[in-house]
């Protein structure tokens, strides 16, 4: 027989089988880190940040459950239970505040949400790359303006002494307003966050329309699809997941309506139109000292806004979408 026949039949009785190869160490937590330590040095400075600026201050919310006065401090202050947040949800300003904040934040949930998606699908359809980058690059400059340019333009424009109200005057009409109207202050407030926010909105759909794949195109087109139908059928699906995550965060900060912006306009059309949740933390807290009642309305908030993200998440997962985290069912 020969060599290679011996080979083709296997080890012979004499040999000894072949030894297993050996198991692999698993390795612990701190030997795997330390495997991956240049990796984590770059986590550090986010944890950091992290840490200092979010996680330490949120143990600032004891104030809630205490007669809190800054002589005192948190140790020496007396703890009243929940006696602040029964004042808090007893009071009509309160209540107030919280009617306001959820008609911004359902009006901007409803207009300002959809408007970036809209813009970035209406630039995509431009067939000139060059228009394309001169109008995204216009529409998204307000984003670097601060509230008080804003809010100064806005009054140049649409205020009783703004360009509007002159041509308006001219033509015989007089006693326009809109920055002083608190029957629509609120539609105001709504366009001026889509006005400075829209554009740069703009920028993570056009990163997700640029992420969907080509062929899923040209395979619509051979199947006869028009625009239109492209845009239904291949673009609007691939910014579901995208669109589904920022919601989810929206509906998490739905109580956060913009203080700065809501505070800089409050003298013009009054506390009725314009107090929120946060300026009334900023009055009663900062400014009236109350800091057990405004850190009891700031806790409910974060409270509320953690209930709404775990609720978004779960209910995208029972429609079959992609959440911002696993849910255990």
């Amino acid at each position: 027989m020969s060599a290679q026949a011996e080979t083709d039949a296997g080890p012979r009785a004499d040999e000894a089988p072949p030894k297993p190869a050996p198991a692999r160490r698993k390795l612990t937590l701190r030997q795997r880190m330390w495997r991956e330590r240049w990796a984590y040095t770059f986590i550090v400075p986010g944890a950091l940040f992290f840490l200092v600026f979010a996680y330490v201050p949120m143990l600032g919310n004891v104030v809630a459950f205490q007669d809190y006065t800054p002589f005192r401090g948190f140790g020496g202050s007396t703890w009243v239970g929940l006696a602040n947040f029964e004042a808090m949800l007893s009071d009509p300003e309160v209540l107030m505040a919280l009617r306001n904040t959820l008609i911004i934040a359902v009006l901007q949930l409803v207009l300002a949400f959809p408007a970036p998606i809209a813009l970035a699908l209406l630039l995509d359809s431009l067939m000139s790359a060059r228009v394309k980058r001169m109008v995204q690059t216009v529409v998204y400059l307000p984003h670097f303006l601060s509230w008080v340019i804003v809010i100064s333009v806005w009054q140049q424009v649409f205020g009783g002494g703004g360009l509007i109200a002159g041509v308006l005057d001219g033509l015989g009409v007089s006693g326009f307003d809109a920055m002083t109207n608190a029957d629509t202050f609120k539609l105001l407030v709504v366009a001026q966050t889509i006005w400075k926010d829209c554009g740069w909105g703009t920028i993570i759909f056009f990163a997700a329309i640029a992420g969907i794949p080509q062929d899923r195109y040209e395979a619509a087109a051979i199947d006869g699809a028009g625009a239109w139908q492209r845009m239904r059928h291949v673009t609007l699906p691939g910014l579901v997941p995208v669109a589904t995550l920022l919601l989810i965060l929206n509906i998490g900060s739905i109580l956060t309506v913009g203080f700065e912006q809501l505070l800089l306009q409050q003298p013009m059309v009054g506390m009725d139109a314009a107090e929120v949740l946060d300026t009334f933390v900023y009055f009663r807290g900062v400014l009236g000292g109350e800091w057990g009642i405004a850190t009891a309305a700031g806790l409910l908030k974060g409270v509320i806004g953690t209930v709404l993200v775990l609720a978004a998440n779960r209910f995208a997962k029972r429609l079959g979408g992609e959440g911002i985290f696993l849910c255990r069912h």
